[in-house]
């Protein structure tokens, strides 16, 4: 069982990414199966296999414990290491080529404190690797890109596994996608466009930003696609299976 984990931001389509995916493994004759891991997910573009709100639901936490709408979602969150072994089981069960695990929305509540770093470390998997998806409409500025690229890195450095890179939305930012791509490749195209910004402190900071992220080797080239068109899907799934299996699908 190889562990593919989408992150990101809330909105970047996480959950479509997931849906796209199982689609395209299905259809290449593969076996996947899907986890949701956020407990506060209301609906979903695709039927969860193994699902954290069977074993957590924010509705009981918030009237156990008095608890509003986002101290229930932290106190979910940090439940999720909790039920491990129980959804293990149930992945050890269905017995999948993949497992494609939705995380939640909120990227903090799962990066960053214990749990999150918790599950991926812990659950057994054959490979693992992260897929952390740019928000097309998000990062179409070059501040804004360089913001999320390093929010990207500290989700690398916490959840410490191989991490693609993908810019969701691609059908949306047409006009602007040649720009973005080229600011996630070697080069001076990003500093060149955070040169043109009118905000000099805010330039200054970013492009040092950029310059130690790249000397650190924590490089953003990426891989661009559309959960609408499916563009951009078969490089991705590409790119997971040079990471995952060395290339070898079997």
């Amino acid at each position: 069982m190889n562990a593919v984990f989408v992150t990101g931001t809330a909105g970047a389509g996480k959950s479509l990414l997931t849906s796209r995916l199982l689609q395209w493994y299905k259809d290449t004759n593969a076996y996947p199966v899907s986890l949701n891991l956020d407990p506060g997910a209301a609906s979903l573009p695709y039927e969860p296999d193994v699902d954290v709100r069977d074993y957590i639901d924010i509705a009981t936490i918030m009237d156990s414990y008095s608890l509003g709408p986002n101290g229930s979602l932290v106190m979910a969150s940090d439940m999720i290491a909790t039920k491990l072994d129980e959804i293990q089981k149930e992945l050890d069960e269905l017995n999948p080529d993949y497992v494609i695990v939705d995380t939640p929305g909120q990227i903090e509540l799962f990066a960053f404190r214990a749990s999150g770093p918790y599950f991926v470390s812990n659950l057994r998997a054959d490979s693992k690797a992260t897929i952390f998806t740019f928000d097309g409409m998000l990062v179409s500025s070059p501040i804004n890109f360089v913001s999320i690229s390093l929010l990207a890195t500290s989700v690398k450095l916490r959840l410490k596994t191989a991490q693609i890179n993908a810019l969701t939305k691609r059908d949306l930012i047409i006009d602007r996608l040649k720009d973005v791509l080229d600011w996630a490749s070697p080069g001076a195209a990003l500093e060149h466009a955070l040169n043109s910004e009118k905000d000099v402190e805010y330039s200054l900071l970013s492009k040092e930003l950029a310059r130690v992220m790249s000397k650190g080797g924590f490089g953003q080239s990426m891989i661009a696609v559309s959960s609408v068109t499916m563009n951009g899907i078969v490089n991705l799934t590409a790119a997971l299976s040079r990471t995952l299996n060395l290339g070898e699908e079997g």
